[in-house]
């Protein structure tokens, strides 16, 4: 249900199909003025060099290691200050809504 509809190879139009010329007996050049031919476009592409694998040497190892390290730290120093932050800004909202509350009681009573 989900694979791509791909249309056999024997069905799929061909880049010759293209090149029909119109009923009306004009004939235009060709677009491409290039040297190739159309079997040469459709040759398969030359293979790539196979990289040589990542290899960390233990100086790289270890920096890669203190790096993360800093990274954890310095994330998890401005998470707790966030945090820090908003439990003070929590802290003194209450305080405030008490003593208002306060007031206004006292002032019923009077």
């Amino acid at each position: 249900m989900f694979t791509p509809k791909i249309p056999p190879p024997d069905t799929a139009p061909t880049p010759a199909t293209s090149l029909v010329q119109p009923l009306t007996g004009i004939t235009h050049p060709p677009a491409c003025t290039c040297h190739h031919t159309l079997a040469a476009s459709t040759a398969p592409a030359p293979a790539t060099p196979a990289r040589p694998a990542v290899q960390l040497t233990p100086g790289s190892l270890i920096v890669a290691a203190a790096g993360g390290t800093a990274m954890v730290l310095i994330i998890g120093t401005v998470l707790v200050s966030m945090l820090l932050a908003t439990a003070i800004t929590a802290a003194s909202v209450a305080i405030c809504a008490v003593i208002l509350r306060s007031l206004l009681n006292n002032q019923k009573g009077n």
